[in-house]
């Protein structure tokens, strides 16, 4: 295997934090109060998610509601073990040049760190001991500011799909193995294309180069699909019983996905393009299982790796219907 070169995560970490906006303007008291609403609707957010979804059992974890900088630090580390588990992080030979090579990367992660950080709402972190659940405060409260949308019922949107992937890997306990084992072989390789091609910044789509490698990366969209899909698709169906001004939040939200200008750039250099693409597909993809056979014959593709849908397969779910 190609090793990734040895990357300063310290190093990132400061970078990032020194380049991210802190967000809203809050006192310690409306702090305090958005961090223990987000608690509570995580905790609230559980049973719906488990009618739902029909999965009993969540991935054990903990939830952590942080700060930009805090997300920073914590996907820091979580970059960290995902490139070692896989097998695909390199150790530092001790040279001057090697460690200052791993700082001028962890620097560039930072940025891409501070640049990402203002974005993420929520995030379920499967990689690391204990799993955690991560809500980001501030982006939160600026979404929802954006959005004109009533608060609570954002804060308990928001909770619905990250509960949803906890339940996922509650679902799947070989999950967390087998999308290590695909980002090896993504990585397996020394045919990674970085910077700007034909005149135009590199997207994700873009950096793949060996067959083999394009093969694991659809492998990796193919689940990832899934797994955005069928969030999408469990908060949709926990509905205005749950969440009262869910489809003003929902239609809201899509309005924001949608829109262009610079914002669409950095999107797409993010690999952002990629993420909205797999929630619509994997979404169609669910919903169209779920019309056919119900959300027992869903539930079938977190059985086992062979049952995972192919790229292929979330394009036409007829296809993987008849299949299994």
């Amino acid at each position: 295997m190609q090793h990734v070169p040895a990357i300063d995560w310290s190093a990132a970490v400061r970078t990032g934090r020194s380049l991210v906006h802190p967000g809203p303007e809050l006192d310690r008291a409306a702090i305090a109060e958005v961090v223990a609403e987000l608690r509570d609707a995580a905790e609230r957010a559980t049973a719906p998610v488990a009618e739902v979804t029909g999965m009993p059992r969540p991935a054990p974890s903990r939830v952590l509601v942080v700060d930009r900088a805090g997300w920073i630090a914590a996907v820091a580390g979580s970059a960290d073990v995902l490139l070692t588990r896989s097998g695909a992080s390199a150790e530092p030979d001790g040279s001057p040049l090697d460690a200052a090579r791993a700082t001028a990367l962890g620097v560039q992660a930072g940025l891409v760190f501070a640049l990402v950080s203002s974005r993420i709402l929520g995030q379920f972190d499967p990689f690391v001991d204990p799993a955690r659940l991560l809500l980001v405060a501030p982006n939160v409260v600026s979404v929802e500011r954006q959005l004109g949308v009533d608060p609570g019922d954002f804060r308990l949107w928001v909770c619905l799909h990250e509960e949803t992937h906890r339940f996922q890997f509650g679902q799947a306990a070989w999950l967390r193995e087998h999308l290590l084992g695909l980002f090896g072989e993504l990585l397996d390789g020394d045919e990674l294309r970085f910077g700007w091609l034909d005149g135009k910044p590199a997207s994700l789509r873009d950096l793949i180069g060996s067959p083999e490698q394009q093969a694991a990366f659809d492998q990796v969209t193919a689940v990832m699909s899934l797994m955005e899909g069928h969030a999408d698709v469990m908060m949709d169906r926990v509905g205005i019983e749950v969440v009262p001004t869910y489809p003003a939040i929902r239609r809201a939200f899509e309005a924001r996905r949608d829109a262009h200008g610079w914002g669409a750039w950095v999107r797409r250099l993010l690999g952002f393009d990629l993420k909205r693409d797999q929630y619509r597909d994997g979404a169609k993809f669910c919903r169209e299982v779920l019309a056919a056979g119900g959300v027992d014959t869903l539930n079938r593709a977190f059985e086992a790796p062979g049952l995972l849908p192919t790229l292929t397969e979330i394009h036409d779910s007829q296809l993987w219907l008849h299949r299994i």
